[in-house]
């Protein structure tokens, strides 16, 4: 039998065609090749199913992209289902502070800081004029920038406050048909189909999709990542909902109480996809 602390690989199937197997022990060598600052850490093997090697695509045209696929197959592209695991890994470590070995070779680690959007799911509609005031408590010229009617009178409107160096917060607010999938496995009752978008909007677009951005980004970004979790906690606050991260994921208060202090506490482990 078992002891509690023994980890006992298991088999989850993703997707169609691809599996995760593990989780498996990763040794503190192994964590110091991957440059995860972790006191321990699990490995999970994703392969497709049938033992096959998917289908690729071209190569690459460019190799600025925020997650680092173009970089880690330089050759050849996935496809498919396989680009979307992949993608999905990178969110994973980036929300887990682990790694993705792709091919196992090429080595992502994509930075936790990058996560900055959220999305509040609720069952209650705020009008432009509950929110704003929120928004302005952050950034006092915010106004709204677009509103209109819905045919089922539901509130469509998107509020925007620009910062001086920093970029804009926006917030898009509309009544939606579906929610992200992780929101699957609660009580629905503890979300709603109002959606409250609350996103960064830098001043150069562009190093969004850059895997290594500039000191400026990334000094603009820190800033404008605590306000974005700041508003959205009030909203919650306000109304509840869940909050949900832009991997997907259901952002837990433990880590929106590490967005507002960047500096607390520290990766105690972490999960390595390979």
């Amino acid at each position: 039998m078992a002891q509690p602390d023994t980890l006992v690989p298991g088999v989850l199937r993703l997707g169609e065609e691809h599996v995760a197997t593990g989780p498996f022990e990763v040794g503190e060598s192994h964590l110091a090749e991957l440059k995860i600052s972790a006191t321990k850490a699990e490995a999970y093997a994703v392969t497709r199913a049938d033992g096959l090697r998917g289908v690729r695509g071209a190569a690459p045209s460019s190799y600025d992209d925020r997650d680092g696929i173009a970089r880690a197959f330089p050759h050849a592209l996935p496809q498919g289902e396989e680009l979307r695991i992949v993608q999905w890994m990178v969110a994973a470590a980036r929300k887990s502070g682990g790694a993705v070995l792709a091919d196992g070779r090429q080595v992502l680690l994509p930075d936790a800081a990058g996560s900055v959007n959220l999305a509040l799911y609720a069952a209650h509609p705020l009008m432009p004029g509950d929110v704003l005031p929120m928004l302005r408590s952050l950034i006092a010229t915010a106004d709204v920038s677009a509103e209109q009617t819905t045919p089922d009178g539901s509130p469509r409107y998107t509020l925007a406050g620009t910062t001086a160096y920093d970029g804009a917060i926006v917030v898009d607010v509309e009544r939606v048909d579906r929610v992200p999938r992780a929101l699957g496995s609660l009580d629905w009752r503890t979300y709603g189909p109002f959606a409250y978008r609350i996103g960064w909007a830098p001043a150069d677009p562009y190093e969004l999709e850059l895997e290594h951005v500039s000191g400026l980004h990334a000094i603009a970004r820190a800033r404008l990542r605590v306000s974005i979790a700041r508003l959205a906690v009030a909203l919650q606050s306000r109304i509840g909902g869940v909050l949900v991260d832009d991997g997907g994921f259901i952002a837990a208060p433990e880590e929106l109480d590490g967005r507002n202090d960047p500096t607390a506490g520290g990766a105690q482990g972490s999960r390595a996809w390979v």
